[in-house]
């Protein structure tokens, strides 16, 4: 007589029944205790706390290479340098002496080993008349040096 093969029922609370081990798996584990969890916690929010004013803050002055408008030319630093530039074109003769500085009225600047400076410069030339220039200042307050990079008439407006 055949034998019959003997199967055990299979419990339905035992589901490891249904599905034989594995020594893969492509689920992640969970930390098997809370304290594991914490260190993690608190990199994430201090990296967060660290990132959030830099990416929140709008920048001051422009990012490295770019140019930006200068926000307040009525600034006595940017005043100055207007007339410093026109000062140092005269005495290069890339000006004529009867110019006279009147104000800077607007203004770019470009973050580099310090700043340059594109200054719209309101001058007087010797009637009186407005003449408009463009100077170019290089600025490095921490060596104190300052440069005319060029000066120019500036175009007229249509």
């Amino acid at each position: 007589m055949p034998s019959k093969a003997v199967t055990s029922p299979r419990s339905p609370h035992h589901p490891s029944q249904d599905n034989p081990p594995s020594t893969f798996s492509t689920q992640s584990q969970a930390p098997t205790h809370p304290a594991m969890s914490r260190p993690l916690l608190l990199f994430a929010a201090l990296a967060v706390a660290v990132a959030a004013p830099a990416v929140a803050a709008p920048a001051r002055v422009g990012m490295p290479g770019g140019w930006s408008a200068i926000p307040d030319v009525s600034d006595p630093h940017i005043q100055e340098l207007g007339g410093w530039a026109l000062g140092q074109a005269k005495r290069t003769r890339l000006a004529g002496e009867g110019l006279q500085f009147r104000r800077v009225v607007r203004g770019e600047q470009q973050v580099v080993s310090g700043m340059n400076y594109r200054l719209y410069v309101d001058a007087a030339d010797a009637a009186g008349r407005s003449a408009p220039y463009v100077a170019v200042v290089y600025e490095q307050v921490w060596t104190s040096t300052r440069e005319l990079t060029s000066f120019s008439k500036a175009p007229r407006a249509n």
